[in-house]
């Protein structure tokens, strides 16, 4: 249930995201390269307890990021990189999932 609400927080919080995203990373290597040394700079980060809050939030909406590359990147289906591509996105979302799932899911 925790993981739906912070979803519809980063939703709300970020439609403006959704429409840059769909079109930045077609094409757009360097793009997706920036965004994935974000996100894994933001998981190795280290996690104040005080902050959980906080940091729970910027999960969800770096979360909803890289769910809205992956959505940007499907439509794509540009170069033979393509499922690479994907696969490399959906283990961003999968460690953002768990990073939600075990820091924020009291």
């Amino acid at each position: 249930m925790l993981r739906i609400v912070m979803f519809a927080i980063a939703l709300l919080a970020n439609s403006a995201t959704a429409s840059k995203a769909e079109t930045s990373y077609c094409g757009q290597g360097s793009e997706l390269a920036a965004a994935r040394l974000r996100w894994a700079a933001a998981r190795q980060s280290r996690v104040d307890p005080v902050d959980s809050a906080k940091n729970c939030r910027a999960y969800g909406i770096l979360f909803y990021e890289a769910v809205t590359a992956r959505q940007a990147v499907s439509i794509c289906r540009d170069g033979i990189d393509h499922q690479r591509k994907l696969d490399l996105i959906d283990s961003e979302i999968d460690g953002f999932n768990n990073l939600i799932a075990a820091q924020c899911g009291r």
